[in-house]
Order: structure tokens, then sequence, then C-alpha cells
């Protein structure tokens, strides 16, 4: 088979060109969900067809007037009970993981150039405030007598 077949391996072009295979990769749209929430996710969606499937064995067993059809409908409603938990564990699943995980505060280079100019906007304006007015001694401070200020105690 030397047609460019799917067979031969080398069909990769694009569909419905001469030649194309059938499968053309496309980038992910999405980021792939957590672990934790795409197993609560699969385990919401199985139950949640098992409940449809029972529902609609139980209404076509109702209408043939079946025995069967009083305990299919108290299955049917337990079902939905299951299916509304496995559907509330995935969004409580999914909140508790962005709570923990999800959300890395960094600010954007955009906020972060205007604080700083925020920032150096305000020295200037304090720096261009004390420049008129002669310095005091902080409180609790005592000035020495050159009029300079003494260092804070390090040691």
């Amino acid at each position: 088979m030397g047609n460019g077949t799917y067979e031969d391996g080398r069909g990769r072009a694009e569909f419905g060109a001469p030649g194309g295979g059938l499968w053309v990769e496309e980038p992910a749209r999405s980021r792939r969900m957590p672990d934790p929430v795409r197993t609560s996710a699969v385990r919401a969606v199985l139950i949640v067809a098992v409940t449809l499937t029972e529902a609609t064995i139980t209404f076509f067993l109702t209408l043939t007037g079946s025995w069967l059809a009083f305990p299919m409908v108290i299955g049917a409603v337990a079902g939905t009970v299951v299916a509304t938990w496995g559907v509330l564990d995935v969004l409580i699943t999914r909140q508790m993981w962005n709570q923990r995980y999800g959300v890395l505060s960094e600010p954007s280079s955009t906020a972060r150039g205007r604080r700083r100019e925020q920032r150096r906007a305000r020295r200037e304006a304090g720096r261009a405030g004390r420049a008129g007015r002669p310095e005091r001694a902080a409180p609790g401070r005592i000035p020495r007598p050159d009029g300079g200020f003494p260092a804070p105690n390090r040691r």
C-alpha cells in the first residue's frame, strides 16, 4: 500500500487533502485538570450515566406495567441523590484545589512598574517637602550639639 494511506504511516497531511490522513493533532485549548478534580469528575460522569440509564429503564418498565417498576423508581430516586452528590463533589473538589494550589499571586509587569512609579513619586514629594523646613529630631531622640542626629545603636 504505497498510496499514503493510514496503514503505512505516511498519511499525516491535512484532512481532505489528497492522500491525507484522518487524524490531525491540534494543541490543547485548556490546561489539564488536576488529578483529584479529574477523578471526581470521572466518578460523577459514571454515576450520572448509570442513573440516566436506570431512569430510562424505569420509565419503560412503568409503561409496560411490570412489577419491577416500583423498586426501580426507588432506585432511580436514590440514584438521583447520589448523582447530585457526585456533581457537588466535583464542584467542591475544584474549589478546594483552587484555594490550596490554584492561585499564584504574581503582579503583572505593568502593575509592578506602576507601583514603582508611585513609590518614586512619593519619595520625591517627601524630599521636596522636607527640603523647605529644618530637620527635627524624631520623638524620643536627642539631637547632638553639632546639629546632627545620633546613629542608632547597632551591635
